[in-house]
């Protein structure tokens, strides 16, 4: 099943890089590009960091296919994209979840102790986003707006967990899941977010 909601992750993350390169007004290989960064680059990032190569998207050529072909739809449909957000903040919040479990499984199948493998799947989650906001000369969105990097963190927290206490693994992907998808939606409906920090010298002189 997590093979499954991988491949539509990745490919709502690349409609995702692919409007962000449209709002800069980027060619059609600039958002080739970042929809393919925005997609694969949190996996990229954790697999070089953990040693664990070659790294993964090199073993299935297809990926690259697909994260770039949806790049290329979402232009073609860009002018119906408004119509599809909700569906696409569901695909965004499954896509996230399933990173951050995906991160937590190959930390731990290197054997790497639980806070690495927290650390691992966070970044599986959150670094494709992170890496388009900041080719695309924006303030990441994971640090300004609902609970979404909290979210990676609790989620991967809960999995390791429950893998430790030795319950059964597809129980485990599901109550991990669940949980991840309706924290998700909840922040989003009720604009749930951290408390922000604004520096502003000027008001302490």
């Amino acid at each position: 099943m997590l093979t499954y909601i991988y491949i539509l992750a990745i490919t709502a993350e690349a409609m995702s890089g692919a409007l962000a390169a449209g709002r800069r007004n980027m060619d059609i290989f600039g958002v080739s590009v970042i929809a393919f960064i925005t997609a694969l680059g949190g996996g990229t990032i954790r697999d070089m960091l953990l040693g664990h190569f070659p790294v993964s998207w090199t073993q299935h050529p297809e990926y690259i296919y697909l994260t770039v072909s949806a790049g290329l739809v979402t232009i073609v449909i860009a002018r119906f994209m408004h119509h599809l957000h909700r569906i696409f903040l569901l695909l965004d919040a499954m896509g996230l979840i399933a990173f951050t479990i995906i991160g937590c499984n190959v930390a731990l199948e290197l054997g790497y102790s639980t806070p690495i493998a927290v650390m691992a799947g966070m970044i599986t989650g959150i670094f494709g986003g992170i890496l388009r906001d900041v080719l695309c000369q924006r303030v990441p969105v994971v640090f300004r707006h609902e609970l979404y990097a909290s979210i990676s963190l609790l989620v991967a927290l809960l999995y390791l967990q429950l893998e430790q206490m030795g319950l059964n693994h597809d129980l485990n992907l599901a109550l991990s899941f669940a949980t991840g998808i309706l924290m998700r939606v909840a922040a989003i409906y009720w604009h749930w977010s951290l408390p922000v920090f604004r520096y502003a010298p000027g008001r302490w002189k």
